[in-house]
């Protein structure tokens, strides 16, 4: 790792919708729709900032497998994270919950990170509730876009989808 710190910040939109309930009558092939089982979608938008910091005295994203021969895009290069989100850009801005899981250099063409991530909320009415998110993370793209695939507590069967964007990076040549 470099010797020195680096940081990325990322702003991090979600949009979550509570599950949708089809009734399926019959035969395996005829559904329909009854419209007393079906629920209004609960819509959520959140907007925190995610701090991944690779390097330093306290990085709160450690490399796991570390490959023998380098690449040109750090391919199968894995990081194991505990990241804090903070209401503004700023590191020492309210932190609101962790980002906590894994995610790995998956391309062998350009950078795209498989991301395997919770984001694990402590404040206000999320605290104790975590949404996951399971996807590319395309991190030169000006805007990601990734799937949220499930959650827990107020977020229980979540679904939906993030939008990433870097606010600020420093590169670290792994």
């Amino acid at each position: 790792m470099a010797s020195f710190a680096a940081q990325t910040l990322f702003i991090l939109f979600f949009t979550l919708f509570s599950a949708f309930f089809i009734k399926i009558n019959g035969e395996f092939s005829r559904q329909s729709i009854n419209m007393s089982t079906k629920r209004m979608e609960k819509v959520t938008r959140l907007r925190f900032y995610f701090h991944d910091i690779v390097d330093g005295k306290h990085p709160t994203a450690m490399q796991i497998i570390r490959l023998p021969n380098k690449t040109a895009t750090s391919f199968g290069t894995t990081f194991m994270v505990d990241d804090p989100l903070t209401e503004k850009p700023k590191p020492t801005s309210k932190l609101v919950g962790r980002a906590q899981g894994i995610y790995a250099f998956a391309s062998q063409n350009d950078f795209g990170l498989l991301m395997v991530m919770n984001f694990a909320f402590s404040e206000g009415i999320y605290n104790g509730s975590a949404i996951s998110i399971l996807g590319r993370n395309a991190v030169l793209d000006a805007v990601r876009e990734m799937p949220i695939v499930g959650g827990s507590g107020i977020f229980r069967f979540a679904r939906g989808y993030a939008l990433a964007k870097t606010v600020w990076l420093t590169v670290v040549h792994l």
